[in-house]
């Protein structure tokens, strides 16, 4: 099974592919989505779209798994990662792929074991659970914790996020 992990942002936009094995992740790829702050906001969106659908064109997953947004102090800067989360929820889905959401804490929950790790923990994990790997950035290494923790769910049939966002 072929996941995708996204960790969506306006400016950076993180991806990260691993495969699935029974118990056994292996790296497939990674990187960032850019897109040009000088350019107007409908502009960058369509960059992001277009990079994703190159993403899953080369790469082809079965399943895909967006991290959630955390709300910022800043409204205006929440407002458009939002758009940004909508592009990455929106890409896969359009190619017919299961789209699969996850709140951070519970990404480093499912990496780390700690739902409040610090960023520089969940890439040693990630870097133990991929050896060999070296993550294209912060954001790569974010998109590959996401791709890992749906992993992880997907491993374990009972397990899962409930109704109220909790591990079950």
């Amino acid at each position: 099974m072929r996941l995708i992990g996204l960790d969506p942002g306006l400016q950076r936009t993180g991806w990260g592919i691993i495969e699935a094995r029974g118990s056994r992740l292996s790296h497939v790829a990674d990187g960032v989505i850019t897109s040009n702050a000088a350019e107007p906001l409908a502009q960058r969106l369509v960059a992001l779209f277009d990079g994703l659908q190159q993403v899953l064109t080369d790469w082809a997953p079965d399943e895909a798994a967006v991290e959630e947004t955390f709300v910022n102090k800043n409204p205006t800067s929440t407002l458009k990662l939002g758009q940004a989360r909508g592009i990455a929820l929106l890409a896969p889905a359009l190619a017919g792929l299961p789209v699969h959401e996850y709140a951070p804490n519970h990404v480093k929950k499912a990496v780390v074991g700690v739902g409040h790790a610090a960023k520089d923990q969940v890439a040693l994990m990630v870097r133990t659970l991929l050896p060999g790997v070296t993550p294209k950035g912060a954001d790569a290494v974010d998109a590959l914790a996401v791709a890992i923790a749906h992993a992880h769910r997907r491993g374990r049939p009972g397990l899962g996020l409930g109704a109220a966002g909790a591990w079950r």
